[in-house]
């Protein structure tokens, strides 16, 4: 990573944690982001067991847009610049669209659509303003793909991610900015805990499978781009 700092956010759920245990065994300085101070703390701190000497946690709510402003700049101020963003959090409630309610379809809105918006319209900005470089990643996930039953208030907002993460792109053409969107489907974290639908997490990725993912898009030489990445596992294929 030749000491490039990275920041992510939902660092405490699955691909977050998962990512930072990735890149801390490299020795790489991390920013992790997430809403649960005392879990970030002690992620932190394993953070610097698996082998990363510099660590910066900042509990942070994403669809807050002071607090995102503050990230940024506590980032700055340790480690003089952001190189890589990961906007890994977010949020499913998974239902038919006449029980989804109002304040459901909000939350997931303002999560997965808006978090991802503040965070990445912060990073650029600075990126364009300092030195017209950076990695930006949004995850999609395959339900920003393709469409899935009980999943209308979700896919909305996932869609949402794709097609901001694009337009957004093209206006920032000029500035050397690479972007990555994630189209990961069927991860066996704790988002399906609480998502309202029994799923078999036995036969889905893991987290560590979509943390070597991006860390292998991390790696790619210039003037390679890893626009997108699909990964699934064999029983949610898509065809």
């Amino acid at each position: 990573m030749n000491g490039k700092v990275v920041l992510i956010t939902g660092a405490t759920g699955g691909i977050g944690t998962a990512l930072a245990q990735r890149l801390a065994e490299s020795g790489t300085p991390l920013v992790l982001a997430a809403r649960q101070g005392e879990v970030l703390e002690r992620l932190a701190a394993q953070c610097h067991q698996w082998g990363s000497t510099e660590v910066l946690a900042v509990p942070t709510d994403v669809t807050n847009r002071l607090q995102v402003e503050s990230l940024f700049e506590r980032s700055y101020r340790q480690f003089g610049t952001v190189d890589v963003v990961v906007n890994a959090a977010g949020l499913g409630i998974l239902k038919a669209v006449h029980q989804l309610t109002e304040a459901e379809f909000d939350q997931m809105i303002n999560v997965n659509l808006k978090g991802t918006f503040l965070v990445s319209q912060q990073a650029v900005t600075r990126w364009m303003d300092t030195k017209a470089s950076g990695h930006l990643f949004n995850i999609p996930g395959i339900l920003g793909q393709h469409p899935m039953g009980n999943a209308s208030g979700y896919c909305a907002a996932k869609f949402g991610v794709a097609g901001f993460t694009k337009a957004m792109a093209l206006d920032c053409k000029r500035f050397a900015i690479k972007f990555t969107l994630l189209y990961f489907g069927g991860i066996d974290s704790p988002f399906w805990e609480n998502a309202g639908m029994k799923v078999q997490r036995d036969k889905m990725l893991k987290p560590q499978q979509a943390a070597d993912a991006i860390y292998f898009a991390l790696q790619v030489p210039a003037p390679g781009v890893p626009t997108e990445i699909v990964l699934q596992p064999d029983s949610h294929l898509f065809y």
